[in-house]
């Protein structure tokens, strides 16, 4: 596993919270929701990649 998946995960979230905050101050509170959803899909699918990598792994360990 890499800890970079870690950090971009952290970046996304980081720059989703700013980017949410602005938003919500300038009074567009449906766009700040899309941008966390967005953000959300974007790191589940990181971590879905990352899930199918590992049962792929352990297809090749057990079927050897």
């Amino acid at each position: 596993m890499d800890v970079n998946i870690i950090f971009k995960i952290a970046g996304i979230g980081i720059l989703a919270s700013v980017i949410c905050t602005i938003l919500k101050h300038s009074g567009k509170d449906e766009l700040a929701t899309v941008v966390t959803l967005a953000s959300v899909v974007i790191c589940l699918l990181m971590v879905l990649d990352m899930i199918n990598e590992l049962f792929q792994t352990m297809r090749t360990l057990f079927l050897f």
